[in-house]
């Protein structure tokens, strides 16, 4: 804490003492009959000079002018900012000392009348100011923000608060995961919670948490996937079902990853990849539209991505054809096409290197939104077979500029491949990892019989990143990851 900080600190607590003196609680009390500032400004009148309707509001005091028998200020809710105007003539005596007493970042209610000024600025005239939370830490200097990028992640409070456009983004994040649900609930989906601690971990190929419960003393998983409890569930006949949960994997942090994240996983009975591909237009259109005013058509960056259905489809051989200039079939172009970009071979599954060698040199040219469809079937032991081609997957990926969006399959179904597969780990893949330990009890509920079906993840806070023109996805978390800070 600077000197200066420490100074105007000081000056907030004295204010602090003055409002206990004069009788009044600082930490406020009951606010009834309040309207959203964004009412409040819809009910005033449009002509200057005329008096609106008296309106209570509340939120918190942004800016403020502190000297003058007539204070001018704004407040904000997370609906927006209207202007207020506090005059010496217009409220009682311990009114007036208690709005000497008052400073950015305060919380207050305000009910008066609603004026149009000479200037055009929709106003609350105050006739009566209650204090509803005193504020003792000093807000950012300048007016617009805060600037330090790790103040701004450390303290997502204030950088809502007084950083322009982050409230809206997060409450945009809010309202795609409701339009989700909305467009679930249209299709007959059923919403569950599955366990987060798992004693497998499974359901994808990531690296997990481990943590240890001392009651029965076992080692247990974070869940770095939904997907096998899902399936489970599926069997039990529900037969439309999904959730929408933290997952948590153990590895590195970047732009579009963090260790802990959100994602729906959702699962359809007598369905198949191409319904999984129908839906993701549903879901992503719908969210589109819920956020961008309508629209499908959204801001990227300096382009724009059009989420309108159909999205095109391209399978993943020709994509590898075309970009990587061999066949992914043909082991040793593959092989010095890795080498050429200096991605490891030995002792490496070859579809582990053409999964490498695709990710290298085809995803950052996927403009999108395209389905990837048709993967390498080692690469995916959960996903159902081509009907003649067991060497290929039903699965896709979306991506949109080159950003994976969601993964889905045709589901596998047959328990007795399926443990199989879950005896054979690919070679490259750590032992850590998970997918090391067969699930018997995950085939066990595939003998009972699992409905053929199509399944899906998509990652919510990218889908949010797209749909809010949003480089990084520690900006569309409201608490992303950071190293402890030191006090």
């Amino acid at each position: 804490m600077t000197e200066n900080t420490h100074h105007l600190e000081a000056a907030r607590l004295a204010k602090l003492e003055k409002i206990e003196q004069l009788g009044i609680d600082p930490w406020g009390q009951r606010f009834d009959g309040h309207l959203h500032i964004d009412a409040a400004r819809a009910k005033c009148p449009e002509e200057n000079g005329v008096d609106g309707e008296t309106v209570r509001v509340a939120g918190r005091l942004v800016r403020w002018s502190d000297s003058g028998k007539l204070r001018f200020g704004h407040i904000q809710d997370y609906t927006g900012k209207i202007q207020i105007a506090v005059s010496k003539k217009e409220v009682d005596e311990t009114t007036w000392e208690l709005v000497d007493c008052l400073d950015r970042g305060d919380n207050i209610g305000v009910e008066g009348v609603l004026k149009l000024t000479k200037t055009g600025e929709k106003t609350v005239f105050a006739t009566k100011l209650v204090i509803l939370g005193k504020s003792l830490a000093q807000p950012p200097e300048k007016w617009h923000g805060l600037e330090d990028i790790e103040t701004r992640l450390r303290q997502r409070y204030t950088d809502l608060i007084y950083t322009e456009g982050v409230l809206d983004r997060m409450l945009k994040r809010l309202k795609i995961i409701e339009s989700v649900r909305s467009t679930l609930k249209g299709e007959e989906y059923f919403e569950v919670e599955t366990p987060v601690l798992h004693a497998i971990a499974g359901g994808a190929a990531a690296r997990p948490f481990i943590t240890h419960h001392n009651a029965l003393d076992i080692d247990l998983y974070l869940r770095i996937a939904l997907e096998l409890h899902l399936k489970r569930l599926m069997v039990g006949g529900i037969e439309r079902v999904y959730e929408i949960g933290r997952v948590f994997r153990n590895e590195g942090v970047d732009s579009t990853h963090n260790p802990e994240f959100t994602m729906i996983e959702l699962y359809q009975a007598y369905g198949n990849y191409e319904t999984m591909m129908d839906l993701a237009e549903k879901i992503i259109s719908n969210a589109a539209k819920v956020v961008n005013d309508g629209a499908t058509v959204v801001p990227w960056g300096d382009k724009t991505i059009d989420f309108t259905p159909p999205f095109a489809r391209a399978k993943y051989g020709d994509l590898f054809r075309e970009h990587a200039a061999c066949d992914m079939h043909d082991a040793a172009a593959v092989a010095a096409k890795a080498k050429e970009l200096h991605i490891p071979t030995e002792n490496r599954h070859p579809d582990v290197i053409v999964n490498d060698v695709f990710e290298a040199t085809v995803e950052d040219a996927l403009v999108g939104p395209v389905f990837v469809i048709d993967y390498p079937s080692s690469m995916c032991p959960l996903t159902k077979r081509k009907n003649g081609q067991p060497e290929i997957a039903e699965r896709f990926e979306l991506f949109v500029d080159g950003l994976e969006v969601a993964n889905a399959y045709t589901e596998l179904n047959d328990p007795r491949l399926q443990e199989a597969l879950f005896k054979t780990q690919l070679q490259g893949l750590a032992e850590e990892d998970s997918m090391a330990k067969m699930d018997h009890d995950f085939v066990r509920a595939l003998k009972v019989g699992m409905p053929a079906a199509g399944g899906m993840g998509i990652g919510i806070d990218r889908l949010v990143m797209l749909l809010t023109n949003t480089k990084t996805i520690r900006d569309v978390i409201f608490f992303p990851l950071l190293k402890p800070e030191v006090f």
